[in-house]
């Protein structure tokens, strides 16, 4: 398998997990509830009632997709990825899945939790919480191939400190950030405790696409929109944001991921930092990835040779999104990147296996 380490992976969270949500939170634990499938829904019939709402929400203003829960119509039809799989209920039937497709490593990320779920703070506590001991027990079962990727109550500073250093002491190789949170962009000085937490832990924040600001999700409808505004380009926010008011300065040795956005925008944000900034100080793009400690997943059809130019060799990481069926899919991944003519395989072999080994701290 040559150490290959799939940088972005998924679960399908499922009614297993709420188990683990705290005693006296039970009662409003997420409860799954199904429709009929001619409704306006179509075969999106099933969801995660949270707080008096359901997720996802397939149509309208305000809708978005997401995989879970597996009971959906849509999702239990799936013949690509076994539903224990998905859900992790049996961490080593994921690992013959791993084999097949020549991967050493999984970095597992969430799906629920890509969006905004609820203002209140208790139930986001107990709600991280009952995530991250579902996943660490589940990755507990293979702890050297099977990674994670913590999940923070941001709107509780201290408990989220308090889930950090937990989550450190149980496997997680990561916290995950969507590009905005909340109301706050990542440059807020409200994130810097757990910036300054997460350096000393030498765990990385990884910023993956996903919807995490309530008013801008209610702006678009997925039909019409897809989810591009408030999903897929909010990482690149987060990039601007942090290198404009150069927030890596005040972390020397926190490390930043940009995760499922691909990496083809990099060219375009550092054209416009450039431009917009009279005291830039950097001479070239791979000085301030090096200095800033910034990592891109890339998508391996793209223009790596051009990007290598910006990022350099060493600030490249790939995954296949494997669990989702969105066209993030790449379940090739490997075979794909290797069999590229115009990537030399020294660089083919950085991006799989060294980079993100560097970026997750494996060692």
């Amino acid at each position: 398998m040559a150490g290959v380490i799939d940088a972005d992976t998924h679960i399908a969270e499922s009614e297993a997990m709420w188990k683990f949500i705290d005693r006296e939170m039970y009662p409003r634990r997420p409860i799954l509830a199904k429709i009929p499938d001619d409704t306006w829904y179509k075969d999106r019939n099933a969801f995660w009632l949270i707080d008096g709402e359901i997720f996802p929400k397939p149509a309208g203003k305000g809708s978005f997709s997401l995989i879970t829960p597996s009971a959906a119509k849509r999702e239990a039809g799936r013949g690509d990825i076994h539903l224990a799989v998905r859900e992790l209920t049996d961490p080593i039937a994921r690992l013959k899945d791993m084999d097949r497709i020549a991967v050493e490593v999984q970095v597992i990320y969430p799906t629920l939790f890509l969006v905004y779920l609820t203002d209140d703070p208790q139930l986001e506590i107990a709600l991280c919480r009952a995530y991250n001991r579902f996943v660490a027990d589940a990755c507990a079962k293979a702890p050297e191939r099977l990674k994670w990727v913590s999940i923070l109550p941001l709107r509780a500073v201290d408990s989220a400190l308090k889930e950090m250093t937990w989550a450190k002491q149980h496997g997680a190789v990561g916290i995950f950030f969507r590009g905005m949170e909340g109301n706050l962009t990542l440059d807020n000085p409200y994130f810097f405790s757990i910036y300054a937490q997460a350096e000393q832990l030498d765990l990385p924040i990884c910023i993956h696409t996903g919807s995490g600001s309530r008013y801008l999700m209610q702006l678009f409808d997925i039909e019409r929109n897809h989810t591009f505004a408030h999903n897929r380009v909010l990482p690149v926010f987060a990039f601007r944001d942090l290198v404009h008011n150069r927030i890596p300065e005040k972390f020397p040795s926190l490390r930043f991921g940009f995760i499922e956005a691909a990496a083809s925008w990099v060219p375009y944000i550092w054209h416009v930092l450039r431009r917009q900034q009279s005291n830039w100080r950097f001479s070239d793009p791979q000085e301030l990835f090096r200095e800033y400690r910034f990592w891109v997943a890339c998508e391996a059809d793209e223009e790596l040779p051009h990007l290598v130019r910006f990022l350099g060799e060493d600030k490249l990481i790939i995954g296949s999104d494997y669990g989702h069926n969105d066209p993030s899919k790449e379940p090739q991944f490997v075979a794909n990147l290797r069999g590229r003519e115009d990537v030399p395989g020294a660089l083919v072999e950085k991006i799989l296996c060294q980079n993100p080994r560097t970026f997750y701290g494996l060692g």
